[in-house]
């Protein structure tokens, strides 16, 4: 990929990985980017590196622009791998007068590469570092979503460098928002949120009061992961507003795993009750849908419906996945039911009701277990579940 101006004198001098499919259990079957940037001024300043198989890419992007033994401070925003990977090959090349990083960061750089002798400088929320014409203002972001995680803002420019903050995992040739789909990237925006912000939507909520409190103009957002937004920055911060409180909509989901297709028959027909009360319902098998896509459609729904046929006394593999998995991210302002067939013992549905009362689901009923096969009886019991699913949505609104 090409280096990238930005804004005048500040170049994106990242990595794209096209390959990468997995990331912590999230599918990114799209890849991803590692956004790392470089400031030309009287201190010459990189922000962030990149994976460790992937400086290559970084450094031959920085020595278009120029040597790399020029450059005089680093800024590490995040220590997670996949931005300091390669920090140790950048640091003995560069030899930087000062490695800067929040409290939390210092000491998770020493975990990771137990380097004492390297020219750490720890900032706070209220140090401003002089660049020359330029500035950068340190913003704490601890737990979003590690506990070394900062924003570095550049007033001059009204630029904010966001760490994980508003990224994507996609891998494209495009550098900005308004070079995309747009619809695309907000799906992938939401799949980012979901899956690794969610769990920490109240601290999301406190940063976007903060920035509101600080009169911080922002008209570029450059994330360590995907698209800069330059176009639509007002709509990512609104709907990562939205996201932090949990906003939903009209819509449910009716995910299922299922073994000879009962739990599948009983999942269609509890979606037919829902649509037949004129709310917007999604099937979603988990032998086709990964679990983080699920967790994006469940982020702005309003009601969730699990369906497990019983296994070994318990949930089907597939579905004990995803709620062990969901629980973690613990959504909230659901609505939720269960269903499932069975042989001989048939614990799903308790099970499955078990997940949700943890998660403070509003369980609307006890749920629907049927005996191997479903009579014509049964489905016409999970249609009027659905029909019940469906009113609820529509009594609680948006």
């Amino acid at each position: 990929m090409k280096v990238c101006e930005i804004k005048k004198d500040i170049y994106w001098v990242g990595a794209v990985d096209w390959n990468v499919r997995d990331f912590h259990g999230y599918s990114t079957y799209r890849g991803s980017t590692y956004n790392a940037f470089l400031i030309i001024d009287d201190k010459i300043t990189l922000f962030d590196t990149v994976k460790k198989n992937l400086k290559g890419d970084l450094l031959h992007h920085i020595k278009t622009i120029i040597d790399p033994s020029k450059i005089d401070y680093i800024v590490v925003n995040h220590v997670e791998m996949d931005h300091t990977g390669s920090l140790p090959e950048v640091m003995e090349l560069v030899k930087p007068e000062k490695l800067f990083c929040s409290p939390m960061g210092k000491k998770a750089l020493l975990q990771h590469f137990h380097r004492e002798d390297w020219p750490y400088e720890v900032v706070g929320p209220d140090h401003t570092l002089n660049l020359g014409r330029r500035s950068v203002q340190f913003i704490e972001t601890r737990m979003l979503h590690w506990p070394d995680s900062m924003f570095s803002y550049v007033p001059e420019e009204k630029l904010l460098i966001s760490s994980d903050g508003f990224g994507q995992h996609w891998a494209t040739s495009e550098r900005f928002d308004d070079e995309v789909d747009f619809s695309e990237l907000m799906s992938h925006a939401v799949k980012y949120y979901a899956n690794i912000l969610l769990l920490f939507s109240p601290l999301v909520r406190k940063l976007l009061e903060r920035v509101k409190e600080l009169g911080i103009e922002i008209d570029m957002i450059a994330p360590d992961h995907g698209l800069i937004w330059r176009s639509h920055v007002k709509d990512i911060l609104n709907a990562y507003g939205d996201w932090a409180h949990h906003k939903t909509r009209k819509k449910a989901l009716v995910i299922y795993d299922t073994m000879w297709h009962s739990t599948e028959t009983m999942a269609k027909a509890v979606a037919d009750g829902v649509e037949q009360e004129g709310v917007s319902v999604k099937l979603m098998n988990l032998k086709f849908n990964h679990r983080s896509d699920v967790i994006a459609e469940a982020l702005d729904t309003k009601a969730l419906v699990f369906g497990s046929s019983t296994l070994n006394n318990g949930l089907l593999p597939r579905m004990a996945g995803l709620l062990s998995y969901m629980k973690g991210l613990k959504p909230r302002n659901k609505i939720g039911a269960a269903f499932g067939s069975y042989g001989w013992s048939g614990e799903a549905v308790k099970l499955m009701n078990v997940y949700m009362e943890e998660m403070k689901f509003d369980i609307i009923e006890s749920g629907i277990r049927v005996k191997y096969v479903p009579t014509h009886d049964h489905l016409k019991e999970c249609v009027e579940m659905g029909k019940r699913i469906g009113r609820a949505v529509n009594e609680l609104g948006d």
